[in-house]
């Protein structure tokens, strides 16, 4: 009897269960593109006069409407075209979009989009480009790059919106400006012919095993971003990793030395001349921990206080990380299973 192995199934794209449309956005080429996008795959869609006013999302207890959110997306027009700052990755954050279909238990956007987790998508880019233009120019002769993943992740929104081909070739053409983003999903295959002369630095936010499977619910799999990862280097693009969040469990240590080895396995030699890391250590404030707790009840995640080490927080208010011999401990194999991989690449820092 022949014993059938059985294949993973591939992480689908986003498709909303619903979808808003702020009247505005239709007078946009791109409004009317996901608007065709919409009806040719008979999602249900309604006009909203403003984001804030969808109030009445379906679900009777607070997790129910939470989980709803994340399938819904609402598009729109980005009123401000004042860039948030975005250090230590970038000069600034280039505003596409807002929220993300994810699930990740730890993320930051469970406590910055507070009751507001629905996924946000702007058509208005040749104005967001226009105001990038200004910026770059303001800083000339410096170059300034932009960071277009801050508030969500913008290829998993990518096969809806097209913005992402459309800031990669708008930022082909800028001597002096670099766009860079981070995504957990694969699907990139659109992006692999674009024009982009090296200006554009695509990293994975990767992790061992372990962390993506019990804590990255909704995301592309572990297989799936080192594949896409070597797809991206052979288009030629800029190349980068995020490993985070550096998550202390038992067998850590196998768990990110078989994260780079696999890396450094699939990647081309010459990717290798010019790749970064960005190492970030597990953190939470007592205000994540408590909505963490409220929507994933079953989570895994250890937010400890008494195993952490306080730090005062950028945003006001204390976050719990490792002590520093745990964190130290991280940083330096770590360091090293990188440096064993890809002796050539750069570590941007690790936090």
């Amino acid at each position: 009897m022949t014993t059938r192995v059985k294949t993973p199934r591939e992480t689908p794209v986003f498709l909303p269960e619903l979808v808003y449309f702020e009247p505005a956005a239709l007078d946009y080429p791109k409004g009317q593109q996901i608007l065709r996008y919409i009806k040719d795959r008979g999602l249900p869609y309604q006009m909203t006069t403003s984001h804030n006013r969808i109030t009445n999302l379906p679900g009777e207890t607070e997790l129910e409407q939470y989980k709803i959110a994340k399938r819904t997306l609402v598009v729109g027009i980005r009123k401000t075209l004042k860039f948030d700052t975005s250090k230590p990755s970038a000069e600034y954050a280039l505003p596409l979009a807002t929220g993300c279909m994810g699930h990740c238990h730890y993320c930051y956007l469970q406590t910055t989009l507070g009751a507001k987790p629905y996924v946000r998508v702007y058509v208005n880019t040749e104005e967001i480009f226009q105001a990038a233009k200004g910026y770059i120019e303001e800083r000339s002769p410096e170059i300034t790059r932009f960071e277009a993943a801050c508030t969500s992740d913008p290829v998993g929104l990518e096969p809806i919106t097209g913005s992402l081909a459309e800031a990669i070739t708008f930022m082909a053409d800028q001597l002096l400006g670099r766009l860079r983003f981070v995504t957990k999903y694969h699907h990139v295959d659109s992006l692999l012919p674009l024009r982009h002369n090296g200006n554009t630095r695509i990293r994975f936010s990767v992790n061992a095993d372990y962390v993506i499977r019990n804590f990255e619910p909704g995301t592309s799999r572990f297989a799936e971003r080192i594949e896409a990862a070597g797809k991206i280097a052979r288009a030629g693009y800029p190349l980068g990793f995020i490993i985070a969040p550096i998550i202390w469990h038992d067998g850590w240590q196998d768990g990110y030395a078989e994260l780079l080895r696999r890396l450094g396995e699939t990647l081309p030699s010459e990717a290798a001349q010019d790749l970064t890391f960005e190492l970030i250590q597990h953190r939470f404030t007592k205000t994540a921990k408590s909505i963490i707790e409220k929507r994933y009840p079953k989570t895994k995640l250890e937010m400890d206080e008494e195993k952490r080490k306080k730090k005062w927080g950028r945003w006001g208010q204390h976050k719990y990380v490792y002590p520093d011999e745990q964190a130290e401990a991280l940083r330096e194999f770590i360091t090293e299973r990188i440096f064993e991989a890809f002796p050539s690449a750069r570590l941007e820092y690790f936090t």
